[in-house]
């Protein structure tokens, strides 16, 4: 060996003692605790039962559900009983509320009250506020802010009084999707009642960086939907975790860095054809989270 070749073989060396063994490397401990939503088993209220029971196989620390779907629970004996059967906590439920017709701002009130005290009988304490959809092509969001600013602080105050979270979740297809609308509002509610609850991966499907939206926002953020957007064919163009675009790893280290009582809410919507049973997609979700260093209840 020559000196040049020594000199050249002695660099390599020194570089790659200097490179961390990534794969021997262990996942930095977290904080924070995963639950997975019930939309990817659908809609139906019958369908919480198998979510239940695959959420929880899968040792998830929580469930989310829907204001609907705990209502339409009660006459059966509530959600909870098949909750606490399964010893799945319930973390939060989506709401769906209309935020831009102030004539009916009252009843939507007294319904989503009537879902918050359903959210903490069954143990839960984040009430998911769903926009409701408009006609984008022709819809003007300057023609609606205040309406959906004064809703929100009405909505989530309301929410408050009883215990539970009020948290803005923007979503496609709504009166509040894009970055700017998004922005828009969160700026102007009262953050000392409203809540910040994003979906990471419609604001990846909609041009967004959502680590930026979640940083931004971080002081206010209270629940999360952590999924993934590959824009394929099923699942409106959404992935289990770790298989798309979306910084997976970047938002957790964000979150867990934030101090705030929050869970990461695992989620995929259902889509016809789908490549993955529900419990497969969930248990793909779960084991990415575990290699960011996420744990799970033993079951």
């Amino acid at each position: 060996m020559n000196r040049r070749q020594f000199t050249t073989t002695l660099a390599l060396g020194i570089a790659a003692a200097a490179v961390p063994d990534l794969a021997a490397q262990k996942p930095r401990p977290r904080k924070l605790r995963c639950g997975h939503t019930g939309i990817t088993w659908g809609f139906r209220p019958e369908d919480a039962e198998r979510a239940i029971a695959d959420v929880a196989s899968l040792g998830f620390h929580g469930y989310e559900s829907f204001g609907n779907v705990l209502e339409a629970w009660e006459p059966k004996g509530g959600l909870d009983k098949l909750l606490q059967g399964a010893k799945l906590p319930l973390r939060s439920a989506y709401c769906p509320v209309n935020l831009t017709d102030p004539a009916i701002r009252k009843d939507e009130i007294a319904r989503l009250q009537r879902w918050g005290q359903l959210i903490r009988k069954c143990g839960g304490s984040v009430a998911v506020i769903g926009p409701n959809n408009v006609k984008r092509p022709e819809y003007v969001f300057a023609d609606h802010k205040t309406q959906i600013v004064e809703a929100l602080n009405d909505m989530c105050k309301a929410l408050d009084d009883i215990g539970v979270v009020g948290a803005l979740h923007q979503h496609t297809g709504t009166c509040v999707e894009t970055r700017d609308e998004t922005y828009a509002v969160m700026e102007a509610v009262n953050t000392r009642y409203v809540k910040f609850g994003p979906d990471v991966g419609q604001l990846q499907k909609g041009g967004s960086d959502p680590v930026k939206v979640v940083k931004d926002f971080l002081p206010a953020v209270r629940h999360v939907h952590m999924k993934d957007y590959d824009g394929g064919e099923h699942y409106l163009g959404y992935t289990p975790l770790g298989l798309g675009k979306v910084d997976i790893a970047g938002l957790c280290d964000l979150l867990e860095s934030s101090g705030n009582d929050l869970m990461i809410m695992a989620e995929l919507d259902p889509s016809k054809g789908q490549p993955h049973t529900p419990l497969e997609a969930a248990r793909i979700n779960k084991e990415t989270l575990q290699k960011l260093g996420y744990t799970f209840r033993t079951t």
